[in-house]
């Protein structure tokens, strides 16, 4: 059995699977270059299940035992799969005290530079160039997005309301933004971003246009999240950080990327907005021009 069959056997039985078969089942689909490089006993400890866990859930799959699903995954590795494995941090505060902040610092950012790099390997590339696809040819592009996942949302909104009038952002003052949801039908497209602990009212949304026959592109943070077992498109990214919080840094590369996909296919539309919105913000005065002098206010 090859990593891919593995991975969607546990993908397809992920529903039925018992709690402690489920959470392990997540951090295989979810680390699959620990499940290469660690031991059972150490992923298993990641986990936060027994061992035993971990052989059952192979089993459940149809192999003789957990070193089976290693093997596998280790083959992959040594086969090309992007290298740039780190280690899960410890506890936040404990290892600040011990190396200091500009240990942490560094961590941090080491760590959210190999996470967007590792957004270009071929699965990637891939997952971002269908869903741009897919946004470029609907009709109306609604983005919703809450809590740590709302600036995601906003930030590719903007980006699209750059090069034309498709796009909603599904917040508003009062919770009045999701009025606006009930215009979501077919030849409609919903990008929902959230990650773990994800957001109900999103996963909700979600259902609802995915429902009317709208397309759903997610931006989601592992292959069984609830908006992953919905979507048509997936974008996967990842959320580890040294940080007591998840990071969005991938997110927010993913975001810029389908931007400027969705406009190169628009092409000459695209240009024309963006003159007109360049024209629009030298008329207002929106944007400091080098070089040039404030008029004074009338005495």
């Amino acid at each position: 059995m090859e990593q891919g069959s593995v991975r969607q056997k546990l993908v397809a039985d992920f529903e039925a699977l018992p709690g402690q078969l489920r959470q392990a089942a997540r951090y295989v689909l979810d680390h699959p270059r620990d499940v290469a490089l660690l031991s059972m006993r150490e992923q298993a400890r990641e986990a936060g299940v027994q061992p035993a866990t971990m052989t059952r859930l192979a089993q459940r799959i149809g192999l003789d035992g957990y070193d089976s699903i290693r093997g596998v995954h280790a083959a992959a590795l040594r086969g090309g799969e992007p290298r740039g494995f780190t280690a899960k941090a410890g506890v936040q505060v404990e290892r600040q005290k011990k190396r200091g902040d500009r240990a942490l610092a560094a961590d941090m950012l080491g760590r959210i530079a190999a996470q967007v790099a590792g957004l270009g390997d071929v699965a990637g590339l891939d997952r971002l160039e269908k869903a741009a696809r897919t946004l470029s040819g609907a009709r109306r592009i609604y983005c919703i997005g809450m809590r740590s996942s709302h600036a995601i949302a906003w930030h590719l909104h903007y980006t699209l309301s750059m090069i034309g009038d498709r796009s909603v952002l599904l917040d508003g003052p009062g919770g009045t933004g999701m009025d606006l949801a009930g215009r979501i039908a077919p030849g409609d497209a919903l990008v929902a971003v959230s990650v773990a602990p994800y957001t109900k009212a999103t996963v909700e949304l979600a259902r609802l246009a995915s429902s009317r026959g709208a397309a759903l592109v997610a931006v989601t943070d592992s292959e069984v999240s609830p908006l992953a077992r919905i979507a048509r498109d997936v974008v996967l990214v990842p959320t580890d950080t040294a940080s007591f919080l998840h990071t969005m840094a991938p997110a927010f590369a993913v975001a810029e990327i389908l931007g400027a996909l969705v406009a190169g296919h628009a092409g000459d539309a695209a240009l024309a907005a963006l003159e007109h919105f360049d024209a629009q913000a030298e008329a207002l005065g929106i944007h400091i021009q080098p070089g040039r002098k404030r008029k004074a206010a009338a005495p």
